[in-house]
């Protein structure tokens, strides 16, 4: 698509508004990259692509050139100051994710879902390329799909992760093989109910036809007609073409084709996560032996049921600081032996936690609040389970493992974000790691 001559404005100067920018350059637009940040703290952006044109603070949002079309980064809302007015001007607007796509003439391998999409986005670039596929993983994880785009490497499939934010935008984006992983309510501070957020991933489906593939949940999939080929997986309904069965055993219609046992992954959640991957796999004509010998050498990533460490008595402490919404505390929950102590709360981002109450009440022997919500939390737990709030997160830390018995572990699962103590997940749960191996090493316990 060539763009000579054409004005284009891209709304964000990081890291996908300025590969969007590029891309855009490099096929002939004149680009304006609008950001309304801090004009002082996006000066080195702006010194690093001279020869890119920056509108940046408040004279963004006053900005009036004349433009054929708005390319906006994942985190910039079509009802914010900087996008509505080009919306309301009826300019077309279209997202990184769909931009980028543009550009590209390979397979595509598109994974939604409200939790799990990271672990999986991994995970099948992993199996891939160990069996001999070089494919790419970007999106919403690691690079953003232009700079893939940009870099005209070797690869054959991008896996990409999608978040709600990057469907949103969603026009002729065509995945070949798409995933969704599951659906809980999340985002509510940026959506207006939980059926808006459900159809923005549900753009996902509206370029596939009857020669793609769909995966899907089979306990929590998106309940439409798809016009794709159908692979199901689930570790928890009975019926699914993927399904889990005793001792970590992963099976295919009736035979085993992977062990959990045999890979760094814990967790039924993690199960359904290589379920999802496999299942991508066979489509790309893998076989279940290559999956299975590729999935014992993947690494899975940080701060995702991660084991921190373990006591002279037994106690295992686990850093699940990416479950950053209900859904994805009570999947940690479902998938690990209880009784747990369980250290939860951050940020007050408008998310309904009553359905943790049946969770806390089998499986948490101790539950410890932390951050905006922590008297909220504590308050659900009233008659569920002991709860002490804590004003910190090392008194957090301190409590749990006065509280925690021998063998048992202790689950750092927030289920909302980090924003109203940290940068973000990582830096919470890297704090939280440090902190626990520092109480250790004092033999606090």
């Amino acid at each position: 698509m060539d763009l000579t001559g054409q004005a284009i404005a891209v709304g964000g100067a990081g890291r996908s508004g300025l590969a969007a920018a590029r891309l855009a350059a490099r096929h002939g637009a004149r680009v304006t990259v609008l950001d309304s940040g801090d004009p002082d703290k996006l000066a080195p952006i702006r010194d690093q692509f001279p020869e890119l044109t920056m509108v940046l603070g408040p004279e963004a949002l006053q900005w009036q050139g004349e433009i054929t079309q708005l390319i906006l980064s994942p985190g910039i809302d079509l009802k914010s100051p900087l996008a509505a007015p080009w919306v309301q001007a009826q300019v077309p607007v279209l997202g990184e994710i769909e931009f980028a796509s543009r550009y590209w003439d390979k397979t595509i391998v598109g994974i939604t879902g409200t939790n799990g999409k990271t672990t999986t986005t991994e995970l099948t670039t992993h199996l891939l390329q160990h069996n001999g596929q070089p494919a790419v993983a970007g999106g919403n994880y690691g690079k953003p799909f232009a700079e893939i785009v940009l870099e005209e490497g070797p690869w054959e499939v991008a896996v990409l992760e999608l978040s709600s934010f990057q469907l949103e935008t969603i026009d002729q984006f065509h995945p070949h093989i798409s995933v969704w992983m599951n659906f809980a309510p999340d985002h509510m501070d940026r959506y207006e109910t939980v059926e808006d957020y459900r159809s923005a991933k549900l753009a996902l489906y509206r370029n596939q036809t009857a020669s793609d593939h769909a995966i899907i949940n089979a306990a929590n999939g998106p309940d439409i007609d798809l016009a794709a080929k159908t692979i199901t997986f689930s570790a928890f309904a009975g019926e699914a073409d993927f399904h889990y069965g005793d001792g970590g055993n992963i099976y295919f219609q009736q035979s085993p084709v992977a062990d959990l046992t045999e890979t760094h992954l814990a967790g039924k959640h993690n199960a359904e996560n290589l379920m999802a991957a496999m299942a991508v796999g066979s489509v790309r004509g893998l076989s279940f032996e290559g999956m299975r010998e590729a999935a014992k050498s993947y690494q899975p990533p940080r701060h995702r049921c991660e084991r921190v460490a373990s006591s002279a008595d037994g106690v295992t402490v686990l850093n699940d600081s990416k479950a950053t919404n209900v859904h994805a505390l009570e999947s940690s929950l479902r998938s690990l032996e209880g009784p747990l102590v369980l250290i939860a709360g951050g940020k007050e981002k408008g998310l309904d936690y009553t359905s943790l109450k049946p969770w806390l009440q089998e499986k948490v022997a101790h539950l410890v609040t932390l951050g905006e919500i922590r008297q909220p939390l504590a308050a659900l737990a009233d008659g569920l389970c002991p709860c002490t709030p804590a004003d910190s997160i090392e008194a957090a830390v301190h409590t749990a493992f006065l509280e925690a018995q021998p063998n048992q572990t202790i689950l750092f699962s927030p289920g909302t974000s980090s924003f109203d103590m940290f940068n973000g997940y990582e830096h919470r749960g890297d704090i939280f790691c440090a902190l626990v191996k520092q109480h250790l090493a004092n033999n606090e316990i």
